[in-house]
């Protein structure tokens, strides 16, 4: 799908960008206390499903998979079944060779970055990714930290660093940029009614109660006829 060109002049557009998400696996999130952990998921996926939309290149990494961290959440991999994440053994993912090369790959500059956990896996490869000319941008509602207080000091000190902060429905807004790109609209609200809280159940309102809409009509579901818990 080729998509009509947005104006840039500071913004992100869904060509000049690369997201890389680190490290959004179960060991990390079970320390993340800074963000409602049911919410932080439900961001992540909705905001991987936008990234899709728009074709913007993704780069899923995680760390000691084996040892500690646990697989990447099935409900990001699922969105992106195809991609093998980028393993690693350092806290920071910029001195891994192949996630670098990874980003380098794509031939862009400005990095749209989450992870777990913001003072370490997020403020680690932003810093040294600023060094070294990238311009980054972090999703801060993708990111988690041991406490409030420990994720707005890795904040600070990342903003202070050049970092840019951003939330993902800002970042897939800043994409979308016009109501009348109907190439991507009907994703787009998708994603709203299905991430987007409030805002979603007020798209639906409108759709359905305004505009005599036809209601969103879910997928079904049955339960598994093996539960786990018996």
């Amino acid at each position: 799908m080729k998509l009509q060109p947005r104006s840039e002049k500071g913004l992100l557009t869904p060509d000049n960008c690369v997201i890389t998400l680190i490290d959004h696996q179960p060991q990390m999130l079970f320390g993340v206390a800074s963000i409602d952990r049911q919410s932080l998921i439900n961001n992540v996926v909705g905001f991987a499903k936008a990234a899709r939309i728009f074709s913007v290149p993704l780069i899923l990494s995680t760390v000691e998979t084996k040892s500690f961290s646990g697989n990447l959440w099935p409900q990001l991999q699922a969105i992106y079944p195809d991609q093998t994440p980028i393993e690693r053994s350092s806290m920071n993912s910029w001195d891994d060779e192949k996630f670098v090369a990874a980003v380098k790959k794509t031939g862009r500059k400005k990095i749209v970055l989450a992870g777990l956990w913001t003072e370490v896996c997020v403020a680690f490869p932003t810093i040294q990714a600023i060094h070294d000319g990238y311009e980054v941008y972090v999703v801060e509602d993708l990111c988690g930290d041991l406490d409030e207080k420990t994720h707005q000091a890795a904040m600070r000190r990342v903003e202070q660093a050049g970092a840019k902060p951003v939330t993902w429905i800002q970042v897939m807004l800043e994409w979308q940029r016009d109501w009348s790109q109907r190439e991507t609209y009907a994703a787009v609200m998708d994603v709203v009614k299905n991430h987007a809280g409030a805002y979603g159940m007020g798209v639906e309102y409108a759709y359905t109660m305004v505009h005599n809409a036809p209601a969103t009509v879910h997928p079904g579901w049955e339960v598994p006829e093996e539960l786990v818990h018996s």
